[in-house]
């Protein structure tokens, strides 16, 4: 997969192209996803995404941006695993930001990038001020060069598949409505990194995972499993928060235990999927108090990955 950081002055050849943030890539934008692989191969032309960074309300509005559910390399990784061939990233400014719907359709997604068929969301609002939707997109398409055509919503149980979907059901801590508006349990990568080492000196070692995300879509104590410490996926006992018993920084720390592991992580790069919330976050009075909760969430954890990986798959 080619990724551009930016969007080229010429275009690096004709496309088939979708539109969006992409923010998790829910089944929503997996359906999508497939759709223009599957016409970009009738067409024998490379499937591409224009997305942007940062996400357009983090410039306009910081403090109410909605909270990330992928890193922007988490988000290439799943567009990769699609099918994809080409990635734009634009870079999101108020220039940016003030292009006219026209200019936006016919100089960057018609000349600049290049596209002959363009694939968006039945919602996609485009240009300054959102001016641009569907029906003018359609009209602009002719001129530009390009056929375009909406996508209807996909809905799971009823409920339509969002990303707004997808982090409320997070914040609850519904993990399987998440995984079921996912397609695939909730994902959180990043590299190994030196932490305090307060895991180690109470019995309970743990892996501390770099998150580059604004801010946490969920918090508490989970199971879940992990990827990339061996050869095949391990059971995690989970912390994401703020370990109010040990730290009052009010940092944010992922914090991994891996009861079937041992040996050096540091610098490894790990995929950890999210499967099942067992509590909130507590301060504890003492240490001992900790240690002995948090052999109780290892039991815990073991008990219901057991369960969850001797369930016959539907």
């Amino acid at each position: 997969m080619q990724v551009y950081r930016g969007i080229p002055f010429r275009s690096a050849g004709p496309c088939a192209l979708t539109i969006g943030n992409f923010d998790g890539l829910h089944r929503g934008h997996g359906a999508m996803l497939d759709r223009l692989v599957a016409e970009a191969h009738r067409q024998g032309l490379p499937p591409a995404v224009l997305t942007f960074e940062p996400h357009p309300r983090e410039l306009f509005t910081p403090d109410a941006a909605p909270v990330r559910l992928t890193s922007l390399r988490e988000k290439l990784e799943l567009l990769r695993d699609a099918g994809i061939a080409r990635v734009y990233v634009a870079h999101f400014t108020r220039a940016f930001a003030s292009l006219s719907a026209e200019a936006f359709a016919t100089e960057v997604v018609g000349q600049q990038i290049g596209a002959k068929y363009v694939l968006v969301g039945d919602d996609f609002r485009f240009g300054k001020g959102r001016a641009g939707d569907n029906q003018m997109l359609g009209k602009l398409a002719k001129t530009a060069g390009f056929i375009a055509e909406a996508m209807p919503e996909i809905t799971v149980g009823g409920q339509r598949a969002s990303s707004t979907a997808v982090r409320e059901s997070l914040l609850q801590g519904d993990l399987a409505l998440a995984e079921a508006l996912l397609g695939r349990p909730y994902r959180i990568s990043g590299r190994v990194v030196h932490g305090d080492k307060i895991g180690r000196k109470i019995g309970f070692p743990t892996a501390n995972i770099q998150v580059k995300h604004n801010r946490p879509p969920l918090q508490g104590i989970f199971v879940t499993q992990v990827h990339g410490a061996g050869p095949t996926p391990l059971l995690g006992a989970t912390s994401f928060g703020k370990r109010p018993t040990v730290d009052d920084s009010g940092r944010y720390a992922l914090e991994v235990h891996l009861p079937d592991f041992d040996g050096d992580l540091y610098g490894r790069h790990l995929q950890v999927d999210f499967l099942h919330k067992l509590r909130d976050e507590v301060k504890y009075t003492t240490l001992d108090a900790l240690m002995a909760q948090i052999q109780l969430d290892v039991e815990n954890a073991k008990r219901i990955y057991r369960e969850r990986i001797s369930r016959p798959r539907s």
